[in-house]
């Protein structure tokens, strides 16, 4: 399956940004700035609390693309263009969200009236062109898609001890505690909304051993294929960054509508084709390996100007600061706990975790969050806080079930998935090479007072998701080429630790 390569861009790193507006700390020339203040303001008379309580933190919008299955290969382009539209509608909204705190002050109506009721009308409009798409391709379109037309406003008040959705305990934002309501905001000063106090947690205070592990250690087993395969391919050295999504947003600009770190591929952005990739430079020291592995940054909200801080993707969407790289990226192949593994097919796409986890739920959240020295504890659903002297890590260990036959699915998921709790591969698929990811970052660790986080750090996220730690997710081309995916399998399957 290739991608049509419609045009080129320059890495973000590269770009002048010249007479970009200046982000200041305190939300100057933001639209972000102040996100709560005129909930705090008692224009009408009102009691504050109350009208605070009224307001509605961000919007809830059923995830379409998640929701579609039979596309045909040649209506994937569109539809991916189409949903991508969608994401930009939901920017667009929680942006008019942002901006109109007074008038919903003033108004109980005003969101629905002015931004869910169009909303759901833009929403409803494309979800009849990907119908249309669907079934002038020669699938059949679900007709059941108009009822997730519909978005929701997601008051603070129902987001402070849990978030409603994921029924397993997570915390929300805690966006309206008493201390807030005389009169501080939830911007922590520094323009944006997210992430707050709520979202982070001493890593001394996690319980060891209380994640769940089922997505796959290494193996192990007498039974299985137990070597590993290391490739180094940096840290991003190259300051190849950009805010595309060649995977579930091919063609279209700012797809992600945040900023990824690329290692590996040094051609990927959402314009590259397979023949792109293919003929690529590549940062990992072995040259055979050209897969792109990326994931959003990480930034520390420290005032920065970093070089998108005027972009889109970058800080006109919310995502400030500075942008921290990993001291360490570890990159690892590992077996089946239950037998051999094959080969990997070349241009296999592979997206792990959900970048939109704090609207649609924990079913596809999946990075872990810990500290060095402390990995038997480990969090999905919050930043930690680090003693010094100890790093910050993120790990994911991806699906390691292939279905046999596609490199990509309509919802960029069903052709790949987890072991189940045996370790085994269910409904056919058969077991590859899982990738391991690990990163390590030196980060001060943020001060937590009087229910406000000072320099916090955080994931880049859609505006909407409120920089949520739920939100990592990563992503993975396999580039291999055939030779050396051969080795890595050969290697795994002999039980053997290679790089």
């Amino acid at each position: 399956m290739g991608r049509n390569t419609r045009k080129r861009r320059m890495p973000l790193a590269t770009k002048i940004v010249a007479g970009a507006a200046a982000l200041t700390v305190g939300g100057g020339g933001l639209v972000w700035a102040n996100f709560y203040a005129s909930a705090h303001e008692d224009h009408s008379g009102h009691n504050r609390t109350r009208s605070a309580a009224a307001q509605v933190a961000t919007i809830d919008c059923p995830d379409i693309g998640q929701k579609i299955r039979d596309v045909p290969d040649r209506a994937r382009g569109e539809v991916d263009g189409e949903l991508a539209t969608m994401d930009s509608q939901i920017t667009n909204a929680y942006q008019r969200l942002a901006t109109t705190r007074r008038a919903q002050a003033g108004d109980a109506q005003f969101v629905q009236n002015t931004i869910l009721g169009p909303l759901k009308d833009r929403r409803k409009a494309i979800i009849d062109r990907i119908q249309l798409e669907i079934n002038r391709a020669g699938g059949k379109a679900d007709d059941n898609l108009d009822e997730l037309a519909a978005c929701q406003g997601r008051p603070s008040d129902q987001m402070q001890n849990g978030d409603g959705q994921n029924g397993d305990g997570q915390n929300g934002d805690g966006q309206m505690d008493d201390g807030q309501d005389q009169g501080g905001n939830d911007d922590n000063g520094n323009g944006v909304a997210g992430p707050v106090a709520d979202d982070f947690v001493d890593i001394n205070d996690v319980q060891p051993n209380t994640r769940d592990s089922r997505n796959g250690l290494a193996a192990d087993g007498d039974g299985g294929s137990t070597g590993t395969f290391t490739t180094d391919c940096g840290v991003n050295e190259n300051n190849l960054f950009n805010s595309d999504n060649l995977i579930a947003a091919p063609g279209v600009d700012n797809g992600a509508h945040h900023t990824h770190d690329y290692v590996g591929n040094q051609d990927n952005d959402a314009f590259s084709s397979d023949e792109d990739l293919a003929n690529a430079d590549t940062s990992c020291q072995n040259q055979g390996d050209k897969s792109t592995y990326y994931w959003p940054v990480l930034r520390l909200q420290d005032g920065t100007q970093e070089f998108d801080a005027g972009d889109q993707g970058g800080g006109a969407e919310g995502n400030i600061g500075k942008i921290l790289k990993p001291a360490e990226a570890q990159i690892k192949f590992v077996g089946s706990r239950q037998g051999d593994v094959v080969a990997m097919p070349k241009f296999l796409r592979v997206i792990t975790g959900d970048a939109k986890s704090f609207t649609n739920g924990d079913a596809n959240a999946n990075t872990s969050w810990s500290c060095s020295g402390f990995e038997d504890r480990q969090v999905t659903d919050k930043y930690p806080l680090c003693p010094d002297g100890s790093q910050v890590l993120r790990t994911v260990n991806f699906q390691s079930c292939w279905d046999g036959q596609n490199i990509d699915s309509a919802n960029h998921r069903d052709h790949m998935a987890f072991v189940q709790e045996d370790g085994s591969c269910a409904n056919g698929f058969q077991a590859v090479p899982q990738l391991q990811i690990r990163l390590a970052y030196d980060i001060p660790a943020p001060t937590v007072e009087n229910g406000q986080v000072q320099n916090p750090y955080a994931v880049d996220s859609f505006p909407e998701q409120l920089h949520k730690p739920i939100t990592d997710h990563n992503d993975f081309i396999n580039v291999m080429d055939e030779d050396l995916m051969n080795e890595v399998v050969d290697c795994i399957n002999r039980g053997e630790d290679c790089q």
